[in-house]
Parts: C-alpha cells; structure tokens; sequence
C-alpha cells in the first residue's frame, strides 16, 4: 500500500499534537503487529485468524452524541475478535483531523472511520484515503466527490422538517420561535436549518432569533440568554440538537420563563434528549442515531470482500410526553425533500 507524504498542514500541529500522532501510529503498529504472516488486503476475503486494523477519526468529543458514536463503534467492535479499533480525537479542529487522516493512512490502517468536522476541508484527504487503497466509512457528516466507500447517517432534511411540522401543528400554526443552529458549515446544520425553514413556511410561525450555537450548549445557553433579554415573547425554541434545547431550557428557567414555551431537539440520545423529555424539559426530540454498529457492520462485510451500497440512510423516531414509555413513534420519512 502506498503510503500518501504529509503535506504543510504536519507543520501547523502543535507539539502535543504530533506525539499524539506519533502514539497513534505506535498503537497501530503494534495491533497490525498480530495480523497472521500473509494476511489478505483489506479488500479481500478473510479467514478466522485474520485481525483487522479500523482507525477511527471522530471530530470531537466535546457533544455526548459524539461520546457515545464511539462507545457505539467500541461496543460493536468488540463483539469481533479480529477488529482492532483506534480512535482519534480531533477536539473540534479540522487540521488536526486531516493529519490524523493522514496518520492513518501512513501507518496502513485495512479500513479508515470518519465522522468530519466539516465537509470541504476534509473531502481531499478522505479521497487521497480511498485512492490508497484504504476503505472508507463516512459517518454522519458527508464529504464531498465520491472518493468514499460508504456514507451512513439519517436524514437531517427530513428530521428537520419533521420538529418544524410538530412544532407548527403544537402551535396552532401561528408562533414566535428561537432557531439554535448547529455549526452552519457542517451538512447537518445546513440541512435541519432546511428542512425546518420548509415546514414553516406558509404558516404564522416566525423565527424571531436564530444564532449558531456550534452544537454546544453553554453557546445555546448564552444565546437564549439574549434571545430572551430581546424577546418578552417566544412560543418554542428549536434546537438543532439536544444540548442545544437544554441550554436554552436553562436559561429560560433561570428568567423564570420556561413554562412559557415548548423545547424541541433532536439526537434522542437515551441518557440526554430521551431522559430529557421524560422528566418534562423538553417537549420533544428526534432521533438522529450515531451509525456507529451500523459501521462495523458495513466494515465486516468490507473484510469478507462482499459489496457495500454507497450510502445507507438511517431511521428516525421522535418522543413526546404522551409516547416516551412505548419507545417513540418511528417517522415516516418522504422520499424527498419538499421543493
């Protein structure tokens, strides 16, 4: 396998950075290390004793969906004796993301996870993985091209437009709402921005404040904080994910507001947006799920040389109060998006 020569962008890691990388790569390099004499590519069909070498490069772990696509990626991959897994964090900062890439690809991983911090920046070194020969799994934030083995994630359009019509319907068609956006330069942000804007329009919902909160909710929190010193009136706050709707949740407690308006997310995590609206703090949030077993499924096939669709599309649920302790009700996405 070809090994792709770093590019400036090695230069601009820090210190920390670069030890990091390099314990990466010893990491990898011992796991290979274990691979029977003779193994076959990546590509190829395996037998038994054949182990597997998966570098998986999360954008950050700062958001407890992010935390738990990973746990989701460990805990599948460890029902597979022949999978080793490394994981990569690359704390919210797309170069240090493409060196990891770059890393991976240097130490000669069989297949390569990412889930990229944004889309253009990282479609480059995702493509110089492909055309190295290495398999690649994006997860839930595309790339661009179609240098990429298999894209898996839902479909934010629609899961958009599906807490837009709830919320629509929940107000009698007519409101004041606070839009919290995910980073605007990812897909996932772009496209629940989307997807709400089209459930919306036509209707006497209006958004009053909208602010890109960047997934985090002390950002959600802070910008609520002002929404609410602007706004002596707002009917629903939409947020692009959960810690989004819960920091906004908290400060309109804090304002002693909160009963004034409904609290709609989406991720459904079962230990945050779903425990979330079983204790009454938001009124709804919409499963996105991580994709990680899904992953490894994919990559298990990848290894026993079957052939993988190009792009998997998740399902999706929401939960309310009135359907919480069944489970949530699942969605029935649209083939397409509305014109």
């Amino acid at each position: 396998m070809n090994a792709v020569k770093p590019n400036g962008s090695f230069k601009m890691r820090s210190s920390l950075s670069i030890l990091r990388g390099c314990l990466s790569i010893v990491a990898m390099v011992l796991v290979a290390g274990c691979r029977p004499a003779g193994a076959p590519d990546a590509g190829g069909a395996g037998g038994a004793g054949d182990v597997y070498t998966i570098g998986m490069s999360q954008c950050n772990r700062n958001e407890p969906w992010r935390v738990q696509m990973d746990a989701d990626v460990k805990a599948a991959a460890e029902q597979h004796a022949n999978l080793k897994v490394v994981f990569n964090d690359a704390q919210n900062d797309t170069l240090m993301q493409r060196s990891h890439v770059e890393d991976f690809v240097s130490a000669g991983v069989d297949l390569l996870i990412i889930s990229p911090k944004e889309t253009d920046p990282l479609t480059k070194p995702v493509a110089e993985a492909y055309d190295a020969g290495i398999p690649v799994i994006v997860l839930d934030r595309a790339v661009g091209g179609d240098k990429f083995t298999c894209f898996i994630g839902a479909d934010n359009v629609a899961i958009g437009r599906a807490a837009g019509e709830w919320i629509v319907e929940k107000l009698g068609g007519k409101g004041k709402v606070v839009e919290l956006k995910g980073l605007m330069t990812t897909e996932p942000g772009k496209d629940r921005h989307k997807g709400f804007r089209e459930a919306i329009a036509g209707t006497d919902v209006e958004v009053i404040f909208e602010a890109d909160m960047e997934w985090l909710e002390d950002r959600a929190r802070q910008e609520m904080e002002s929404a609410l010193d602007r706004f002596p009136e707002i009917d629903a706050v939409y947020g692009h994910n959960d810690p989004a709707a819960h920091g906004a949740y908290l400060a309109a407690k804090a304002a002693g507001r909160e009963k004034d308006m409904l609290f709609v997310g989406i991720d459904a995590l079962p230990h945050e947006g779903v425990a979330y609206v079983q204790k009454g703090i938001l009124d709804a949030t919409f499963q996105y799920p991580t994709g990680g077993a899904e992953a490894i499924d994919v990559a298990l096939k990848i290894f026993g040389g079957e052939k993988v669709p190009k792009k998997i599309t998740l399902g999706s649920r929401v939960f309310t109060a009135e359907n919480v302790a069944k489970g949530g009700e699942e969605l029935k996405m649209e083939e397409e998006a509305k014109p």
